[in-house]
C-alpha cells in the first residue's frame, strides 16, 4: 500500500546517522559527521514531517545545516519538501533534544523552492535525487545547480551533493572523493505518526511544489539535508 511506503520511509529515516567508521578509515577526505532526522508532531503539517540537523562531532552544537521536511505521497514515490528556519541558530540541539525540537512552530519557517527530493522503493532501499538542474545555490559569486544522490535502508544513509556549473555541468563544489556512508545509531522511529492517522486525502497530491532546504556553509564532503 502506498502510505505503507511512505511509512517505511519514515519509520528508516527517523534517527541519528553517523559516519565514523568511514571518518576514521579515511580522515583526510572525510570528517566525522553527525546527521539527525526528527520526526515532527503530526499536526505541524497535518502529515508526516521531519526536522533535520548536521553537524561536525567537534561541535555538536552549531550545526552546519538544518531544515524541515514535509512528506507527500505522489503513486509510488515521496516527494520531500524542504524548508528553511528563519532563525536556524535559536534551534540548534533539536535533533538531540525534544524540548528545543517543541520550540519550532509553522511561523518559523519559509518554503525554498525548485529542489524537492525524490524517493522511490528499489529493492530493499529508497533512491533519493533532485529533479533536473534548476536547484540553483550561489557559491562564492558562482551560480550552481544541485546534484544530490541519496540511499536509503533501515540502518544506512549514503549521500553524495555535488555543485555543478549551470552552462559547462562541471563540478564546483562537493565531495571529490565520493559518497559519505552512514549508519544509524540511534532510531527515533517510534516518534513517527501512526499508520491509523494516515487518510489518502492527505497522502495524495497530484503536483506538489518543489522546495530546498538552506545551506549554512558545509565543507566541500558535507552530506544533504534532505532536501
Amino acid at each position: 500500500m502506498e502510505e505503507d511506503l511512505m511509512l517505511t520511509l519514515a519509520h528508516w529515516m527517523a534517527g541519528e546517522f553517523s559516519n565514523q567508521k568511514q571518518s576514521l578509515a579515511d580522515a583526510k577526505n572525510y570528517a566525522h559527521i553527525h546527521v539527525f532526522f526528527r520526526p515532527l508532531p503530526w499536526d505541524f503539517f497535518s502529515g508526516i514531517g521531519f526536522y533535520s540537523e548536521q553537524a561536525y562531532d567537534y561541535d555538536l552544537w552549531s550545526p552546519y545545516r538544518q531544515g524541515v521536511h514535509r512528506f507527500i505521497q505522489q503513486g509510488e514515490q515521496i516527494y520531500i519538501e524542504n524548508y528553511k528556519l528563519k532563525d536556524p541558530i535559536l534551534h540548534a540541539g533539536s535533533g538531540r533534544r525534544l524540548d528545543i525540537l517543541k520550540t519550532i512552530t509553522p511561523d518559523c519557517i519559509e518554503r525554498r523552492y525548485n529542489c524537492s527530493m525524490v524517493f522511490q522503493r528499489e529493492g530493499h532501499l529508497f533512491q533519493g535525487r533532485v529533479e533536473g538542474n534548476c536547484c540553483f545555490i550561489e557559491r562564492n559569486g558562482q551560480q550552481t545547480y544541485l546534484d544530490s544522490d541519496v540511499k536509503l535502508t533501515e540502518t544506512t544513509f549514503v549521500s553524495l551533493d555535488r555543485g555543478r556549473d549551470v552552462t559547462t555541468h562541471e563540478q564546483v563544489w562537493g565531495s571529490t572523493a565520493g559518497h559519505l556512508r552512514f549508519e544509524k545509531c540511534q532510531s527515533y522511529a517510534s516518534e513517527v505518526p501512526q499508520n491509523e492517522k494516515l487518510g489518502n486525502d492527505q497522502l495524495l497530491i497530484s503536483d506538489p511544489f518543489l522546495a530546498v532546504t538552506e545551506d549554512k556553509g558545509q565543507m566541500n564532503h558535507a552530506p544533504s539535508s534532505r532536501s
